[in-house]
């Protein structure tokens, strides 16, 4: 693909745009855009359109200096292809003319984005100054790149996968192993003794028994933004303090709010914060510093927005443009 220097709209393939930045620096470029950005709250939503394939979604947002649009696809069918299940591109546009930028990798995109979305709300909400022990339950990409981000921001004292596909389980165990974390393959009990839970599947029901979670764990469930489908059970949302991306595209598309809601269980004022809340420290009283409640679980729930794809692109094409010059 051309890059920076080449003829034309510069693109960036799948390899190149995962090179171009590091995981802890899409976490901070995620961290600057809450802090100078758009308010999240008025972000656009996501336009879904299902087709033969699957699903199509449409994410555009914007800045003062840019705006963006990723057009990705959700095509479960691929796995039996031997393809990926997620694909698409993004498109960065020049915020006052909108002058197209720079073509990235869609699938890419998301794989860096969407862990450092998870590492930026563990940075705020999982103890530190020790070393933590992490059930990761996933063997897809987003598991590799929730692992490599959460290194990015906390020590682990180890690892345990739990996967569908016991040799996915054994091999994403492996890779951690080879980035110095103590790994095995495991089940949904070991959340019993974890200090960090990291959902990312695509699951549509909950993948372990909250009552398990210790009341010192921090939990974050990315894998799905639809209101039927979720990965935490109404026991964990119940007895935990929550956070989100945005109250509004939470209260739009995570099931893992919605059911409990719809269940009784939990009222619509049951979301503690925000990301924005705890980059800013916006918290609500009596929270201990670094945004714990006291005697319960904290859960992040992430549904992915257009904001984030926004802010890594730039960081991306910032980047490009750097290389390219030295």
């Amino acid at each position: 693909m051309n890059g920076p220097g080449g003829a034309g709209l510069p693109q960036f393939g799948a390899e190149e745009t995962a090179r171009l930045i590091t995981p802890a620096a899409a976490v901070d470029a995620l961290a600057a855009a809450l802090r100078d950005g758009p308010d999240p709250e008025g972000c656009p939503q996501r336009t879904a359109v299902a087709v033969p394939g699957g699903e199509l979604l449409l994410m555009p947002a914007a800045s003062a200096a840019y705006a963006g649009v990723k057009i990705a696809g959700v095509a479960p069918g691929n796995a039996a292809r031997g393809l990926p299940r997620i694909t698409g591109s993004y498109l960065l546009l020049d915020g006052p003319t909108l002058r197209p930028l720079a073509l990235f990798d869609g699938a890419a995109l998301t794989t860096l984005r969407t862990p450092a979305v998870s590492a930026l709300a563990v940075r705020h909400l999982a103890p530190a100054g020790r070393p933590l022990r992490l059930v990761l339950f996933g063997s897809g990409p987003q598991a590799y790149g929730h692992l490599e981000a959460l290194l990015a921001v906390r020590e682990l004292a180890g690892a345990v996968v739990v996967a569908r596909d016991p040799a996915g389980a054994q091999k994403l165990a492996a890779y951690a192993r080879s980035l110095g974390t103590p790994a095995r393959a495991g089940g949904p009990g070991d959340v019993a003794g974890a200090d960090l839970v990291v959902c990312c599947t695509s699951s549509r029901a909950p993948l372990f028994d909250g009552t398990l979670v210790s009341p010192g764990a921090t939990v974050v469930a990315v894998g799905s933004h639809e209101p039927t489908a979720r990965e935490t059970d109404t026991a964990l949302v119940r007895r935990s303090a929550v956070y989100v991306e945005s109250r509004a595209a939470a209260l739009r598309e995570a099931g893992d709010l919605l059911i409990p809601e719809a269940e009784g269980a939990i009222g619509p004022g049951h979301i503690t914060g925000t990301l924005a809340d705890l980059v800013a420290g916006r918290l609500p009283g009596g929270r201990a510093p670094g945004g714990r409640a006291p005697g319960c679980p904290q859960l992040f729930k992430s549904v992915g927005m257009a904001w984030e794809d926004l802010a890594v692109a730039v960081a991306l094409f910032q980047a490009a443009g750097a290389n390219s010059a030295t």
